[in-house]
């Protein structure tokens, strides 16, 4: 190992978000896939206009980024594994695009407003310019939905073990679209809590949702029951 040499007066700095330094990088055991994630903010930065994403072929195009991978082994098949890490853990969003007819992956920090605008591209009501959103194809049509736990640490924040105890314990009291649908409802009005979530199904449980499934007292006693248990007092007004 040679000995650096120290940094200059002046030099350029990439700002890292401090949720990253706080609840991510402490999860992070492979070495690939911090330092795909950590080159994939100095790109991003360095990127202008709306919105910013980096391309795979500009990933592996990065001089710099390859020769740090090398020393994991084929940069192409390590850089594949870092971005599968960070698109599975959540950190990046990854989009399938296609440029004169040949596929492009596109990648985006998950952030609320790429989150938005990746719904935006997937609705056809943003382009990118030189590509193009791609039907989806049979595979990925019968691929399965995002369950609650993958959502709600997408959406609203880090799964502790009581939070997904609570969870769990919902599971059995609502149907999973009840729960699904409140946590896109706090989402929406930036409540990113499970006791919000959780006043919303008692208050569908109790009031009804206005279709079939949300009557009136149709889950009444599960909520009374559930309010007597261990984490009841999140469901109590």
């Amino acid at each position: 190992m040679s000995k650096f040499n120290g940094f200059p007066a002046r030099m350029e700095f990439t700002p890292i978000p401090n949720l990253f330094l706080s609840s991510l990088m402490p999860q992070i055991s492979d070495i690939t896939e911090l330092k795909v994630t950590l080159h994939l903010f100095a790109a991003l930065y360095r990127k202008r206009g709306y919105p910013r994403f980096v391309t795979y072929d500009e990933l592996s195009n990065d001089a710099s980024l390859t020769a740090s991978l090398r020393q994991e082994g084929e940069p192409s098949e390590v850089l594949r594994h870092g971005l599968d890490m960070a698109t599975e853990r959540g950190t990046v969003l990854r989009l399938s695009l296609s440029r004169d007819g040949k596929p492009e992956e596109v990648y985006f920090i998950n952030s609320e407003p790429d989150r938005r605008a990746v719904a935006r591209i997937q609705n056809g009501e943003l382009a990118l310019t030189g590509l193009k959103a791609t039907r989806p194809t049979a595979e990925s049509r019968l691929e399965e939905p995002p369950n609650i736990f993958t959502l709600y640490e997408q959406n609203i924040g880090m799964l502790t073990p009581m939070i997904a105890e609570e969870l769990r314990e919902a599971e059995k009291l609502y149907p999973e679209a009840w729960i699904e649908d409140a946590i896109g409802e706090a989402v929406s009005l930036n409540k990113r809590s499970w006791r919000y979530i959780a006043r919303i199904l008692e208050r569908w449980a109790s009031e009804g949702r206005g279709d079939k499934t949300g009557r009136a007292g149709t889950r009444k006693a599960s909520v009374d029951k559930y309010s007597k248990q261990k984490y009841g007092h999140l469901f109590q007004q």
